[in-house]
């Protein structure tokens, strides 16, 4: 089966290419060989390149050819849909479906090991000195021992400058690398910018495109007026394939921006609350780095017309805001052996009569154990619009994850009351969310949201390790459901 999608990469070309490209890369290759090597008949290094040539050159064979890279590398991936429900009413009303979707690798697969390509960004202002930079210390060296001999590592720290720590290289010399760790001097403000075009630069240092590339930004504080310059060049850094998670200690950072940084690779921003934690949330991140299966996983929002997506939310492996404000989701990498799966809102438009609807779910991704890039994996939600639909139950993982959901969800609106000046609206919601908490078994939680509801009453306001506490935590319940936790 793997043959089938040799015609491409024999080229080296991209699955997209058009015919200028294909011949380009063809007769790149026929130079290659010696005039008499030049025999299909004898030369089967000779006679592959040829075949490829042949078949991606003529448009009809080419398009009979993707049709089946499509339906066999459908069966690499294991991709399950599960919607709310597969009948809605004729109705002059627009009409909500959730619809989760679980991707997971073939069973047979361990992942494609590449080698890792890893960079820590670590924030050394002044706010940093004493136990949270201890913290980050000893979860680097927990870091170290994980490594593989084919892993490269380097470390920038940062605070209105960056330095190279230790350069993109594969760890020979760990006590050279921990000496330089413990001679890293809190000193200064924090300026972000600085600290990840280091980090990326250091990391275009060795061959992005044979490696799993990751970046992760360990800081407690704002970043001051490169907002944009960071954004931009995430942005830019994700297009290129590397990967970044954002790790805020403490309170005193802006969340919003570090759930915007993230965004374009699909990546992680998560809450150190306590510094003895960071050895354990540096763990947790890159246990699944080294055996990627997919990478760069995207939903094409190629819908019809008559589906809007109204909010989207990634559950495992980790939990995270979607954003849908571009025509590809950000979905990240199938990593290791968990699954991938997400959560989406979809608004159906008034479906005046009888018909049945075709909701396409395009998947792109990269598969570097067969060097496939850009492969679709599309799928279909067939839902029908009936006069007297039968009365459904919705699946229960649906049903708890939309529960869970509906909590993270209210307290940003919380957020968004405070903001706008509505103390009155914002405190009533905070209350609601009490009770919700409470009644989930939520105890803890619940008494931070009652805490923030007498804040916000009195002062107009959340407290900073509220407002974390409560966002983080709401978002986390929802892979904590029996459905999510029993993960395989």
């Amino acid at each position: 089966m793997s043959k089938i999608f040799d015609y491409y990469t024999i080229l080296g070309i991209d699955s997209q290419a058009n015919a200028a490209t294909i011949r380009i890369a063809f007769e790149t290759l026929q130079k290659s060989f010696a005039p008499k090597e030049r025999d299909s008949n004898r030369n089967p290094d000779y006679q592959r390149i040829l075949n490829a040539f042949e078949v991606l050159s003529d448009p009809a064979r080419r398009a009979t050819y993707d049709a089946l890279l499509v339906e066999t590398t459908m069966v690499d991936l294991d991709i399950q849909l599960t919607v709310s429900r597969d009948q809605i009413e004729v109705s002059q009303s627009d009409q909500r479906l959730y619809l989760l979707v679980d991707v997971r690798p073939p069973k047979q697969s361990a992942g494609q090991q590449l080698p890792l390509n890893l960079c820590l960004v670590i924030d050394r202002s002044t706010s940093m000195n004493g136990r949270r930079l201890d913290a980050v210390r000893a979860a680097v060296e927990m870091v170290l021992e994980k490594l593989t001999p084919a892993d490269v590592l380097s470390i920038i720290s940062f605070s209105d400058r960056a330095e190279v720590v230790s350069p993109a290289e594969p760890l020979r010399n760990k006590s050279a690398v921990l000496t330089r760790l413990h001679a890293i001097d809190p000193s200064g403000g924090t300026e972000i910018y600085q600290g990840l075009h280091a980090g990326v630069k250091e990391m275009n240092q060795v061959s992005l495109p044979e490696h799993t590339n990751h970046l992760i930004l360990l800081t407690d504080g704002h970043t001051y007026g490169d907002d944009k310059e960071c954004l931009a060049l995430a942005a830019k850094a994700a297009a290129d394939g590397i990967g970044m998670t954002a790790f805020g200690i403490g309170s005193d950072w802006n969340d919003q921006f570090l759930d915007k940084l993230v965004a374009p690779s699909g990546g992680q921003s998560g809450f150190i609350e306590q510094p003895s934690s960071v050895v354990q949330r540096l763990q947790e991140r890159i246990s699944g780095l080294g055996a990627i299966y997919a990478q760069n996983m995207r939903l094409l929002c190629d819908f019809p017309d008559f589906v809007s997506l109204e909010y989207g939310f990634k559950i495992l492996p980790f939990a995270q805001p979607l954003v849908l404000d571009d025509n590809e989701i950000k979905l990240g990498h199938v990593e290791g052996r968990s699954r991938l799966s997400f959560l989406l809102e979809i608004n159906i438009t008034p479906q005046t009569v009888e018909r049945r609807l075709n909701i396409p779910v395009n998947l792109v991704a990269d598969i570097p154990a067969k060097q496939m890039q850009k492969q679709a994996f599309n799928n279909n939600v067939r839902i029908q619009a009936l006069k007297t639909p039968q009365k459904e139950v919705p699946p229960e993982q649906i049903v708890e994850a939309v529960r869970m959901l509906n909590m993270y969800r209210m307290n940003e609106r919380v957020w968004e009351d405070v903001e706008a000046g509505d103390i009155e609206l914002a405190a009533r919601r905070m209350r609601h969310l009490t009770t919700r908490l409470l009644e989930a078994g939520e105890a803890q939680l619940a008494q931070q949201a009652n805490l923030e509801m007498e804040r916000i009453a009195s002062a107009g306001t959340m407290s900073l390790d509220g407002r974390k506490k409560l966002k983080f935590g709401t978002r986390a319940l929802i892979n904590r459901t029996t459905y999510f936790e029993n993960d395989d």
